[in-house]
């Protein structure tokens, strides 16, 4: 393999790995959305812990299968942890693309706020969680999502293996 197709197999091992790292995060993780956010940007997002999105003339997908691609595992993993069925089916196998309201609908945002209030809503729901326990939240977090970060680190050296092989028959 070529020193370009080591490079990026070398970024998106570590781009594989982060929603593992989010997920696992001791601290309460609090996601402001303020615009689109499409494939990988996805997958970081529904890591977090709560995600609230800005109102607004804006897209959300997973549009690997638009753009010719397989759905990673990891991908495909998140997706399914965050999302309704029938909103998960959509968004994998037709790479739907979500308005804010529709994404709220589907799981992706768990509330909208406008946009000129979304950083003081991230801020107040921030305050809130600094007043958790922390060894419980911890604790809480790691159990309830220990199989899924199990699956996403089991995919990783998988979906890279498929990355490779793409990359060698090009």
């Amino acid at each position: 393999m070529k020193r370009g197709g080591t490079q990026a197999l070398s970024m998106l091992r570590l781009g594989y790995s982060l929603p593992a790292r989010i997920l696992r995060y001791p601290h309460p993780v609090i996601v402001a959305c303020n615009g689109h956010v499409l494939a990988m940007g996805v997958f970081m997002m529904l890591s977090a812990d709560y995600v609230i999105g800005s109102r607004g003339d804006f897209k959300i997908a997973a549009n690997e299968v638009a753009i010719g691609m397989t759905m990673p595992r990891i991908a495909a993993a998140m997706l399914r942890h965050r999302l309704a069925p029938a909103a998960f089916q959509r968004a994998v196998t037709m790479s739907h693309y979500f308005d804010p309201e529709s994404a709220l609908a589907a799981g992706f945002f768990d509330e909208l706020a406008d946009p000129a209030e979304l950083m003081s809503r991230a801020e107040a729901c921030a305050n809130d969680a600094m007043q958790l326990d922390p060894r419980a939240h911890t604790a809480s977090k790691r159990r309830i999502r220990k199989a899924l970060v199990r699956k996403l680190r089991i995919s990783v050296p998988l979906d890279l293996l498929d990355a490779a092989l793409i990359g060698l028959r090009k």
